[in-house]
């Protein structure tokens, strides 16, 4: 009892402490903002070649449907490869305005940087080689002599998008977890006690964000997911951090 009244001052503060550090990164922002769009515009003229590549990785032939959807699809290709390629520099403000309220060392910051960069790549790798193409594959097996199948421009390039930069986000699990306990917002004993509600959230997750409903894509999403959970109780078993 003791031990829970104690807990929830210190959850409460680092709350608080998380909440100035997004009022920190507003000037950040600013700066990103005109990087994002120096960099979407810059792309834009090679988002061609971006497209073809995708296009041909995932074998499908394309259709559009209105005059400016040819146009808006590579704007979106161009913006979400420039929120790609700039991650790591949005990591490191993130970072850098956690670091001041809950006095983060130069250390703890290159790795909290490393690993933010390294499991946002590697969980959108997973979905660019394993994840979409079995859930294309899995949709357009429905395909038969009455039904064919037109895709238009847009809707893949959304398709695309969203979900390569979704598994990318969610990967990050563990550099939550481990945050999460150093700054006290989450003690490790609370993750392993809750395992059974981290399941059931990592099952909700992989059904809404998989593109198919099927098992087999949902465990391709929730089995390396509660596999990533666990490592980060590992982590923070490692690192005693309580």
């Amino acid at each position: 009892m003791t031990t829970a009244i104690q807990e929830e001052p210190a959850a409460n503060d680092a709350a608080k402490r998380i909440v100035a550090s997004i009022m920190g990164l507003r000037k950040a922002a600013l700066w990103l903002g005109g990087a994002v769009a120096c960099g979407t515009t810059g792309l834009f003229f090679i988002s061609p070649l971006i497209f073809v590549f995708l296009q041909n990785h995932l074998s499908q032939e394309l259709a559009f449907f209105t005059v400016a959807e040819p146009f808006l699809a590579h704007v979106k290709l161009a913006f979400v490869s420039t929120i790609f390629i700039l991650m790591p520099v949005m990591a490191f403000f993130l970072w850098r305005s956690l670091s001041k309220p809950f006095k983060l060392t130069a250390t703890s910051q290159f790795w909290f940087l490393l690993f933010t960069c390294f499991l946002f790549y590697a969980g959108s790798l997973f979905c660019y080689f394993i994840t979409l193409p079995f859930g294309v594959k899995f949709l357009l097996g429905f395909e038969s002599e009455q039904i064919k199948s037109i895709i238009s421009v847009g809707r893949f390039v959304n398709f695309i998008t969203v979900f390569i930069l979704a598994f990318g986000l969610i990967f990050e699990l563990p550099i939550f977890m481990v945050f999460s306990g150093k700054v006290g917002l989450i003690s490790c004993q609370k993750f392993q006690q809750n395992r059974r509600y981290a399941l059931l959230g990592i099952a909700i997750a992989a059904a809404l964000l998989t593109p198919t409903p099927d098992v087999v894509n949902m465990l391709l999403m929730g089995g390396p997911l509660y596999l990533l959970y666990e490592a980060g109780i590992l982590i923070l078993k490692v690192l005693r951090i309580k």
